[in-house]
Formats: C-alpha cells, structure tokens, sequence
C-alpha cells in the first residue's frame, strides 16, 4: 500500500464521523479521492446551491453531486502536478460578483446569512474556494482538450452520419439594424443633477449622513445602490475611461471625489481600498431627466428619416452611418451584433435579452426591408433614447444545414469533441487514483463506473 492510500485510509478512518458532546453526527467523510476528502456537508451545500438556481438533476442529487465533486478532485489533483494555477485577481472578481448575485436574488444580507446558515464571511469563505476550484478546473480541462482544429469535411462527415431526427432545429433567427438619437437634456437639469451630488458631498462631510445611506436612496447604479454604492475590487480596464481616471486618481478614503461625467450620467465616488492594481469604491449615478417635449422632437425626425428611406431619398446604411448615435453600430451601418454568437444573427429571445424588448417588438411585424416606427427604448447604458430599426433580414426556423449554420455546427462537434477527451481522461485518470467511497453512497449508478473498485 503507498503512502497516499495509507494517507487516504487513515483520512477516511479518522473524519468519517465527527461527533459533539451528545454524539450527534455533524459532518462525515462521504467519499475519498486521492488524498482529498469529499464530505457531506460540501454535497449538502452544493445542493442548496442547485435548489436555489432550479438546476434540476438527472438523477439522485446524492449521487450525481459527490460524483460530480470527485470528477473535480481529479482536475484539481493533475493541476496541482502540472503547476495550472488561476490569478488571486481574477478569484475575488468573481466572488465579489457572485456574492452581489447571491444577496440580490435572496433579497438581503440576512436572508442570505440564514439560507446557508453562515456569516457573510464565511460565505465569502467557501466561495472563493469554490470559485478557485472551478476557475483552475477550468484551465485544467482547457489544457488537457488542447487546440480542436476541424476541416469543413469533417464537421460535413459528423452531420451526415446523425439520423434526421438528431440533427438540431435552428430556431427563426432576425438580422436587425437600428439608428438611435438621445434626446437633448435642458441645461437647467444638468445643473439641477450637479447640486444635487453637490450638496449629497457637503452632507457627508458634515457628518450629517454617509455615503453609503445616500447610496441606498439616491443612486440611479441598480447594479450597486442597494449595497451602498460599493463594487468589489475592479481593474481599470473593466471600467470606462472617464470612471477610471476618477477613481484610480482617488488616494483618500475620507474624500469625496468631484462630480463627473460618463455615458451613463453624472457621479461622485468615493475609495475604499487599493490593492496593487485593483481598487474597491462606491458612487452615486444620477441620471438627468429628459423633457416629454425634447422626446416628442427626437421622435419626429426620426419618423421624418424613416419616410424619406421608404421613398429612397436615402438609404438606411448611409442614415445609419451619418445620423444614428449609437456608437456600437453607426460605423457598421447601424447593424446589430449578437455578443453571444459573434454574429449579426439573433434569435427573437436574443435580440430582447441582449439589446431590448422594445427593439424585439418592432421587428416582430415586419416584413423584410421595412423601417419600424419610431419608439423609445433604454440602451445598454441606461439611458432613454429614441430609435427606428429595419429588418435586414429573418432566416426561419429551420433544421440546421452546412451551408447556412456551419459555425453553429462546427461549435457543436468542437464541443463533442472536447467532450469526448474529457471523458476518457478521467476513465484513465480513475485507474491509476485511489477511491474510497462510504458504503451508505455507494448504491448510486454512477456516470464513471470506475469509483467502486
């Protein structure tokens, strides 16, 4: 017996069961791998997690998740060997994310606390560790799949042998292009926003409130005004220029910056601490109020555009390019593209997740080469706009071919592939790791037949 299975069998003699006063079983070692214990209360943890999300399993959720958790165990066990480590950075993004996440869906700190019977610490706690885990597993599979290469042939050879019935369905897919004017905001209200973050700043600095109370009240941010305005630790590349040099120059944590600019409106931001080169704040976002009149007008010319492209005095692209405002699409002739597939495609869910309901809306009714309507809508900057969009072009609903979805179809066998790989590493990776399983988890069928030798 070597000295990782002597290890492991003491490990599994030893925690199997830890015990109170009373000799009630709080915790136990349900599965060994390698040297690393998987216990219950970890697969009782995971399964609040998949309740919460509405993940349903396939299966006995005490069978699938240790299983799943001793898949990971082995990813962990071969990154540790090969050296694959994640960055601490990229690690307290994500759990500062999730934990926002977290509190928002349950509904408070509290109520957060009480679902996982843990302080916000220690949640904080188990989710870097988690998110460690699955970030370095991450990089383990990525490095074991390697590069995927598929020549045309082959994805063509790998759909031609599915049965018809195994070919999947496309759904409709639209191709939208969009111009969009932002309303005038009257300078008064500029002005009326300004004081106002003004005043919110002499308030702080008497000691008459706190920042993160005027957060909680005042701020237009949804993403941070109910966590007092404070976002975790952030690089500057991860905000826009105008936000980063304001809160990267912040030196003070008593000190409230000056109000400033951004795409999003105006702001005041105060520090909470740097490290190296990340830095948590809070702000408060006030947006100015646009006037019903300046929307009327905005509206107007823009249904005036859209008559003069339906009688050809001009066309939508040359419109899209010298009128539209929205800089993400003006210089591609007002053509939207899908962040998800990397393509002008959406399906119509897409297009109302990923840009808005209202543009989704408009473009429901149309035929192809008709302009819609002038409407309202926000951006993705929060901001109330106004917009016309024309129908480029829909594709139906269709079973998937070559010719029209190759890179739908390639990504298909990419990930078959991969899949594929991956599986059979942890055949072989089963071979040669000593498992121990409780005998209470052991009626399971599992995935791996390999775990009970």
């Amino acid at each position: 017996m070597n000295f990782t299975r002597i290890c492991a069998c003491l490990l599994f003699l030893l925690l199997g069961m830890s015990v109170n006063a009373q000799e009630n079983v709080i915790d136990e070692v349900v599965w060994v791998v390698g040297d690393e214990a998987i216990l219950k209360s970890d697969v009782e943890t995971e399964r609040l997690n998949a309740q919460y999300e509405g993940r349903r399993f396939d299966g006995d959720p005490y069978c699938v998740i240790p299983e799943e958790l001793a898949v990971q165990k082995l990813f962990l066990h071969q990154a540790e060997i090969d050296s694959v480590t994640v960055s601490d950075q990229e690690v307290l993004q994500q759990v500062d994310q999730r934990l926002s996440w977290l509190e928002e869906q349950i509904g408070s700190k509290e109520k957060m606390e009480e679902y996982y019977n843990k302080t916000t610490t220690q949640i904080r706690e188990m989710l870097r560790e988690n998110i460690r885990d699955g970030l370095t597993v991450q990089e383990m599979q990525k490095k074991i799949v390697g590069d995927i290469k598929l020549t045309p042939a082959e994805v063509r050879n790998y759909f031609n042998k599915l049965p018809a019935d195994s070919i999947p369905y496309v759904p409709m897919q639209v191709e939208v292009q969009i111009i969009t004017r932002e309303p005038k905001v009257k300078e008064e209200e500029i002005e009326r926003v300004k004081k106002e973050l003004r005043d919110f700043t002499d308030r702080i600095n008497k000691g008459e409130t706190t920042f993160s109370t005027l957060a909680r009240m005042y701020s237009e941010d949804p993403g941070s005004a109910r966590k007092g305005g404070e976002y975790g630790f952030t690089g500057r590349g991860e905000l826009t220029p105008e936000f980063a040099n304001v809160v990267f120059n912040l030196t003070d944590p008593k000190k409230i910056s000056k109000v400033f600019e951004t795409e999003y409106g105006y702001h005041i931001a105060q520090l909470i601490e740097k490290r190296g080169d990340r830095i948590s704040y809070r702000h408060i976002l006030l947006k100015p109020k646009v006037d019903e009149a300046e929307i009327n007008e905005a509206l107007e010319k823009l249904d005036t555009l859209a008559n003069d492209i339906r009688k050809g005095k001009v066309t939508f692209d040359e419109a899209a390019t010298w009128v539209s405002q929205d800089k993400d699409t003006k210089n591609n002739h007002g053509l939207l593209a899908n962040p998800q597939s990397g393509t002008s495609r959406f399906e119509m869910q897409q297009l109302a997740g990923f840009v808005s309901q209202e543009v989704a809306k408009a473009v429901e009714n149309l035929q192809i080469g008709e302009v819609s309507q002038p409407f309202t809508m926000v951006n993705s900057k929060g901001k109330e706009v106004c917009a016309i969009v024309k129908l480029k072009n829909r594709i139906d609903g269709h079973k998937a071919t070559i010719t029209e979805d190759y890179q739908r179809l390639k990504s298909i066998v990419t990930a078959k592939r991969s899949e594929e790989k991956l599986q059979k590493w942890i055949v072989e990776k089963q071979k040669n790791t000593y498992v121990r399983v409780n005998p209470d988890w052991r009626k399971c069928d599992f995935k791996y037949p390999g775990w009970i030798k």
